[in-house]
Formats: C-alpha cells, structure tokens, sequence
C-alpha cells in the first residue's frame, strides 16, 4: 500500500507538468486552429526566466574586509550581492533564497510579450495553412529558440534551488499510519502540485466566469457567428495565445527546481504532452488535464522495478501504449469533440 501511494505522489507532479503543458497546446488549438509545436519551448523559456532572475539577484559587488585576512596577511575581497547592499543582508538572503517563486512576477509579463510576438509574427499567418506546414513551422521555431537558450545558457544543466523552507521532505508514512521514512516526499514536489490545481483552476474559472472568457468560448464554438455581433474575436483569440504561453512559462518557473534547466528540456516534455493532448481529446481543455494527470500516475507506476522486472522497459513506451489504445477505442480521444481534425 505504501508503494501505492508513493507511485500515486509521484505521478502527480509530473502529471502536473504534463497538464499545464496540455492545457495550453489545447487552448492555442482550441482558439486558433493552430498546432504549436513551440509550445514545449515555451516551457523550457519558463524555467530559463527562473535561472535569469536568480543570476540577476547574485550579482555582487566586491569588497575589500579588513577585518578578514587570507593565509598571507592580505585583507579578503568579499563578494556581496547588490540585493543585500541595498535591502540589507538578512531581506537580501531572503530574497535570493525566495528567487524562484519571485520568478513568476518576472517570467508573467516576459511570456506574455514571447506569446504576443509569436503569434502576430508567424503563427497569424498559417491560420488557414494546413496542420502539417504549422508542425513544420512552429517545430523549426522551437529548435530555433532552444539554440538560442544553448547560446546564451550553454548546454549543461543549472541548478537551481527552491527556497530553503521547501527543501525538505514530508513523511507521508507517519501520517498514514504506515512505519516512518517509508513514504518520503520532497515538499517542493507538493507545492508544484498546488501550484498546478490553483493555475488549472484560474483558467477554467477565467473562462467561465468572465465576459472575455465567455466571448473566447463562444468563439472556439461559433467563430463566424461571434465576428458577425461585430466582436474583434482575432484579438481576443491574440491575448489568450499569451496567456496559453504564460501558463506554459509558469509550469516551468515552478519546476525548475525539480529538474535543473536544460536547452533541450522543451522538447522532452513536449511530445508527451501532445500525446496528453491527443488522449485527452483535441480541443478539450478537460481532457487535456484529465489525459495529463492519468498519463502521469501511469507512467509513474510502470517506473517501478517490480513492473520493469516483469516488462523491462514499459516505463519508457506505457504513455504511447496507452495512447494507441485509446485512439483505437476512441478515436476522438477521452473527451474529444466531434469534427475537430477530423476534415
């Protein structure tokens, strides 16, 4: 049962990431017809403005302490963060250990310009091309972005912390009843989880519950029907390309410090979030989280070793066995909608 439970946990962060991923190659495809093959760049820029910011705050002057003496006598040169000259060591600390949750207010209006950029420079003009030439188009956009990442960044990856108050791990097996340390969970893992359900949650709320949101889904249903009212359904269709890329960046912000920031990170969570997408449904937004979150605890479980003794090598092809099943069974996906890709 504690193996259960432990497989269940870590399917769920991972499913998060796949989710919030999903959700918005849904919403760019659902509102513009568009398959975005850059959405995993997206991504991946997200962790990157993690990274950006921390080196931001840990730029330093340097010092010379008097006090302090090397080996031969000389006065030590020390290194300071401007954060700390300025706000003072203990606030300045404090804000270099908090540097990755203070990354969304950076990485919100960075993604938001990415997303504006990408879709009025390029992906406006493949509206009406086929599906193949915006694989094509937006894939070639995405290699094009991660050397620019590799460039500036290089190719190994970065390290980069959670703050030291979630840096430790929760026991799980106490709290069920089971022998302790049997059921030990890293409390960033947890708060990703969090993190997902609240970013999750704001965009199906947002679309719900406010006017823009209700005009956007009226659009996704009756785009020719929603110009006719004389609503500039192509602008509002603009700013939730951003917002998808936005929710794209801050899944990767927040995973950061689960898998240290790479150039080529994009691309490994980009295609099984599109298999999410496809068994989901194309199109559902619902089934985009459900698929993620499902495909997550699957693949989770298959990791295990008494799994893998049985069928070596499942944990690496369950997410595509499972999506061909389902194609085969629903070829619309879990919660697809009928006629979408089906032209």
């Amino acid at each position: 049962m504690d193996a259960i439970l432990l497989q269940i946990l870590n399917g769920l962060d991972k499913g998060s990431a796949y989710a919030l991923i999903a959700l918005g190659l849904t919403l760019i495809f659902g509102t513009l017809g568009v398959v975005n093959f850059a959405h995993g760049a997206l991504f991946m820029i997200g962790a990157f403005c993690a990274v950006t910011l921390q080196r931001i705050l840990t730029l330093s002057t340097i010092t010379v302490d008097e006090t302090q003496k090397d080996f031969l006598g000389n006065p030590l040169k020390v290194k300071t963060p401007y954060v700390e000259s300025w706000f003072g060591p203990e606030t300045g600390a404090a804000i270099i250990d908090w540097s990755v949750p203070l990354a969304i207010l950076f990485a919100i209006p960075v993604m938001l310009l990415i997303g504006y950029v990408m879709e009025r420079g390029l992906i406006k003009h493949f509206y009406k091309r086929p599906h193949a030439d915006q694989i094509l188009v937006t894939f070639g956009l995405a290699i094009v972005l991660q050397e620019i990442i590799k460039a500036f960044y290089g190719a190994n990856p970065i390290p980069t912390g959670a703050p030291a108050a979630f840096r430790g791990s929760f026991d799980f097996g106490s709290m069920f009843g089971f022998d302790p340390n049997t059921i030990i969970y890293p409390y960033w893992r947890m708060v990703y989880f969090a993190f997902a359900a609240v970013i999750i949650g704001g965009v199906f709320a947002f679309l719900r519950y406010t006017t823009f949101g209700m005009v956007v889904r009226a659009g996704m249903a009756d785009r020719e029907t929603v110009e006719l009212l004389g609503i500039n359904i192509d602008r509002r269709f603009t700013i939730m390309f951003g917002v998808a890329a936005a929710v794209a960046g801050l899944a990767g912000v927040m995973y950061a410090p689960i898998n240290s920031p790479n150039y080529h990170m994009g691309m490994d969570f980009l295609v099984l979030s599109f298999v999410v997408v496809v068994v989901g449904g194309m199109g559902s937004l619902p089934g985009a989280v459900l698929a993620g979150f499902l495909l997550g605890i699957l693949e989770a479980f298959a990791s295990m070793n008494e799994i893998k003794a049985i069928f070596p090598g499942i944990d690496q092809i369950i997410i595509y066995l499972v999506a061909i099943i389902i194609i085969l069974t629903r070829p619309r996906g879990l919660m697809g909608r009928p006629g979408v890709m089906e032209e």
